[in-house]
């Protein structure tokens, strides 16, 4: 079992995906491409239809992508597709069958060769897998494969599908992290959060928690190499593993974000679903939710640059070694 991601021209025919039953790819869409059986029998192919694309490279990338559709993906393989609202994806099982090819798009989606998928019609919050996986899924490419499956099975609630030997953890590096994050006192947690932040872009990250902030307890600008801004309001909180965040505790947060600005709520524990659903509303400022175990994503992934700049009564209370314990 595997599992892929297929895009659906950024959300644009994710609908369609979903109600017809399928995935879908438009290259070389007048060609029926169902009788396929190698890769190297879609390189003439290409080359003909797309005489434009004179680089090597180019048409590999793009051959790759058709033949990971059309040969690589079997029934019984989970599939990915992102929503419009790119806060969503749908996930479902690719059904038994090759691919087919339909000439006649009268439902209205224009990619012509397809392949049928059993979807879960209900769509889940991208912010509830880990930020590897997070990361993995924003490739450019429309086909591609992901590596974390058991991050996927996990999240979904499939566990069960894992080789026993993969559900067997000998040791839990998450849970030891944020033990150790638990034992620290609260300023020191939104102090480690505030340098965190820094390290991960935000400039004038300031450390502003203090009774009557309404929630918030750092803010700062996270300025994406001058391609944009956004003033961020973030509250931090410790609570214990296991716990979960209510609706109405994000709420809080969110009365104290101005219109032109976003939030952010960092937690060592995790969210109910109803404050998964108030955080993405459209209707007001958006906050982004990171659970406990997304937190020691994202310290693995930034630790030197945190560890530098932490204070060293803070670092004598952290003794765990983030890049080793997690890559």
């Amino acid at each position: 079992m595997n599992l892929y991601v297929v895009r659906a021209d950024f959300g644009k025919y994710t609908d369609l995906f979903i109600k017809g039953g399928y995935v879908a790819i438009g290259w070389l869409h007048t060609i029926d491409l169902s009788h396929i059986t190698e890769r190297d029998e879609l390189y003439p192919l290409y080359r003909k239809y797309h005489p434009e694309d004179t680089s090597n490279v180019v048409i590999g990338q793009q051959v790759g992508q058709i033949a990971r559709f059309l040969l690589e993906i079997q029934p019984g393989d989970y599939v990915i597709t992102p929503d419009a609202n790119t806060d969503y994806v749908y996930y479902g099982v690719v059904q038994p069958g090759n691919s087919y090819y339909l000439a006649d798009s009268s439902d209205g989606c224009p990619f012509t060769h397809r392949r049928k998928v059993k979807w879960n019609t209900v769509p889940i919050l991208r912010n509830q897998f880990s930020v590897p996986f997070q990361n993995t899924i924003r490739s450019s490419l429309t086909v591609f494969r992901v590596n974390h499956l058991k991050d996927f099975l996990e999240t979904i609630g499939k566990s069960e599908l894992l080789p026993e030997n993969e559900r067997s953890v000998k040791y839990d590096y998450y849970t030891s992290v944020l033990n150790q994050i638990l034992a620290l006192e609260a300023k020191e947690f939104e102090i480690l959060i505030s340098n965190l932040l820094t390290a991960l872009g935000f400039e004038g990250s300031r450390h502003t928690g203090k009774v009557g902030d309404g929630g918030v307890d750092v803010t700062g600008e996270l300025n994406v190499y001058g391609m944009a801004k956004i003033k961020l309001y973030v509250q931090a909180k410790r609570y214990q593993l296991g716990a979960k965040i209510s609706a109405g505790t994000v709420k809080t947060l969110r009365q104290s974000i101005p219109y032109n600005g976003q939030g952010a709520f960092i937690t060592t524990a995790d969210y109910q679903k109803a404050a998964e659903e108030v955080a993405v509303d459209p209707n007001f400022p958006r906050i982004g939710l990171i659970n406990g175990k997304q937190l020691v994503d994202l310290l693995a992934d930034y630790w030197e640059d945190v560890w530098d700049q932490l204070p060293q009564e803070l670092k004598d209370k952290l003794n765990f070694k983030l890049g080793l314990v997690l890559s």
